[in-house]
C-alpha cells in the first residue's frame, strides 16, 4: 500500500510539473486556433471523461456501499487521471486560450491529494477514538463531491474546446449551464429517491415535494435579482425575471401544501409553466427556436408525468379513513406499491426523472454559440435534438446503473442464499410502518381456562 501511494504521489507531482511547464495562450493566431486536434489531445479527452465520468463515480458508489473494490478502483482512477493531466499538457496541434478548464485542473489537485492522503491514513487504523472519526467524515464529503467536480471540469473542457463563453456570451452560458445542470441534478435525485431513497423519505418526515418546493423557492429568489442588468428592460429580462417570481411564489405555496408529509403537485405545475415559457422564447435563429421549443415541450412532459405519478401511481400521504392501518396521515403507504422490480408503476416512475435529464441536456446545448456552430455545419434541428436525446439515454443509463450498483454491492449485496441455490427471504424489519392484519381475518378462538 505504501509503495502504491508513493507511486501515485510521484505521478501527481509529475502532473503538477507538466501543468506548470505547459504554455497557456492569452492570444491565438488563426493557424493555432484552427490547427488539427492531435491524437494526444483526443486521448486526454476520452481518458479524463472515462475517469471522472465513470470510474470515480463508480468508486464513490462502492465506497458508500463499503465494497472491498472501492480502494483498488479509486487507486486506478488516481493513476489514470495523473496520466490524463500529462497528456493534456503535452499535446501539439490546436492551441486554446487560457481559461477556467486549465485553472480548474490546478484546483483539482487539492481534492485529489487530500483524498489520497485520507485514504492512506484510514488504512492505517490509528487514532481510532480521536482523529479517525473526523477523517472518515471528511473522506466521505470529499468523495461525494467528485461527481460534481468532474461534471464541472468536463463542462469547462467542452467550453474550452469550442471556444465558447467569452465576452458578452458569458452570462448566457452561465444561465444555460447552471440551470441545465440543475435539471439533471433534479432528475438524478428523483431517480435516487425512486430506487433506494424511500426509507430516507420516511425517516425525514417530509414528502419529496416539500424539499422540491424549498429548492424552487430559493432558486427563484436568486433568479429574480440576478437576471436583469443595466437600466433598460429587454423582453428576455422581463421573461427571466418573472420566471424567478413564479418560482418563489409557487415554492411558498408548495411548501405550505406539502407540510405534514402531504404530496403536492405545485412543483410539477411550476415545471410545466417554465417549460411553456421556454417553448415560446423568442430566438434569433430558426434552429434555436426549434431547439428551445422541444426543450420546453420536454420539460412540460416531465411536469405532467410527475403530476400523474403523484396523483395516481406513487405512494401517497393521505388522511382517508378506511379499514386497516395503511392510510395514516404521517405514514408512507407502502401497501399501495408493489416493491418488485417488475411492477409497471415503477416503470412509469422513471419517466419524470429521465425527461428532466433530457431537458437539462437540451437546455445546456441551446446557447447561441453552440447553435450558430450547428447551423454553420448544415445540421438541422431534428438531427441535433435526436443527438441530445441519445446522450440523455446514455446519461440516465449511467445514473440508474450506479444506483443499482449501490443497492447490490458491498454491505447491500444479497448474501442470504441457501445451499440448494434458492433465495431465503428474511422478514422485513421496517420500524416506520407495519400494517395491522386485515379486519376480515378471523382471530383464533380462545376459551378462558385453556391455559390453566
Amino acid at each position: 500500500m505504501a509503495r502504491g501511494s508513493a507511486l501515485l504521489s510521484a505521478l501527481l507531482l509529475l502532473s503538477a510539473w507538466s501543468v506548470a511547464a505547459h504554455k497557456h495562450h492569452d492570444e491565438l493566431t488563426e493557424e493555432q486556433a484552427n490547427a488539427p486536434v492531435d491524437t494526444i489531445l483526443w486521448l486526454h479527452i476520452f481518458l479524463q471523461a472515462a475517469v471522472w465520468g465513470i470510474l470515480f463515480p463508480t468508486g464513490m458508489v462502492l465506497g458508500l456501499s463499503r465494497s472491498r473494490w472501492h480502494v483498488p478502483l479509486q487507486s486506478v482512477g488516481f493513476a489514470l487521471t495523473a496520466g490524463g493531466y500529462i497528456l493534456g499538457h503535452s499535446h501539439k496541434g490546436r492551441a486554446f486560450l487560457a481559461g477556467a478548464h486549465g485553472k480548474m485542473a490546478n484546483i483539482l489537485f487539492v481534492p485529489i491529494a487530500l483524498q489520497l492522503f485520507l485514504g492512506v491514513y484510514l488504512k492505517l487504523h490509528i487514532h481510532e477514538q480521536t482523529i479517525r472519526p473526523w477523517a472518515v467524515r471528511l473522506h466521505g464529503v470529499v468523495g461525494k463531491a467528485y461527481p460534481i467536480l468532474g461534471w464541472v471540469q468536463m463542462l469547462f473542457g467542452a467550453i474550452t474546446f469550442g471556444g465558447y463563453c467569452r465576452g458578452d456570451n458569458l452570462g448566457q452560458c452561465l444561465a444555460h449551464y447552471i440551470m441545465g445542470s440543475g435539471f439533471i441534478a433534479y432528475g438524478t435525485i428523483m431517480a435516487i429517491l425512486l430506487l433506494v431513497g424511500e426509507a430516507w423519505v420516511r425517516r425525514s418526515g417530509r414528502s419529496p415535494d416539500w424539499w422540491d418546493s424549498w429548492v424552487i423557492m430559493l432558486w427563484g429568489i436568486v433568479n429574480t435579482f440576478t437576471e436583469h442588468r443595466g437600466s433598460s428592460w429587454s423582453v428576455k429580462d422581463m421573461q427571466h425575471t418573472i420566471l424567478g417570481v413564479l418560482w418563489w411564489a409557487g415554492g411558498i405555496l408548495g411548501i405550505w401544501l406539502s407540510r405534514n408529509n402531504q404530496r403536492s403537485v405545485v412543483p410539477a405545475l411550476i415545471i410545466i409553466l417554465t417549460g411553456w415559457a421556454m417553448s415560446d422564447h423568442a430566438q434569433a435563429l430558426m434552429l434555436s427556436t426549434k431547439v428551445h421549443a422541444i426543450f420546453g415541450y420536454t420539460l412540460m412532459s416531465a411536469g405532467l408525468a410527475r403530476i400523474i405519478e403523484i396523483c395516481f401511481v406513487a405512494p401517497k400521504y393521505t388522511q382517508e379513513v378506511v379499514q386497516g392501518d395503511s392510510h395514516s396521515e404521517h405514514t408512507l403507504d407502502g401497501s399501495r406499491e408493489d416493491q418488485s422490480q417488475s411492477n409497471p408503476s415503477r416503470a412509469f416512475r422513471h419517466l419524470p426523472p429521465f425527461l428532466l435529464v433530457a431537458s437539462g441536456l437540451l437546455f445546456m446545448s441551446a446557447t447561441d454559440e453552440e447553435l450558430h456552430f450547428v447551423n454553420d455545419q448544415g445540421m438541422d434541428h431534428v438531427t441535433y435534438i435526436l443527438i441530445m436525446f441519445s446522450t440523455a439515454f446514455i446519461l440516465y443509463a449511467l445514473i440508474v446503473s450506479l444506483i443499482n450498483l449501490y443497492a447490490t454491492s458491498g454491505r447491500n449485496a444479497t448474501t442470504a442464499v441457501s445451499g440448494d441455490g434458492a433465495i431465503e427471504l428474511t422478514e422485513s424489519s421496517n420500524k416506520w410502518y407495519a400494517p395491522v392484519p386485515a379486519t376480515d381475518v378471523e382471530p383464533a378462538n380462545h376459551v378462558i381456562g385453556d391455559d390453566d
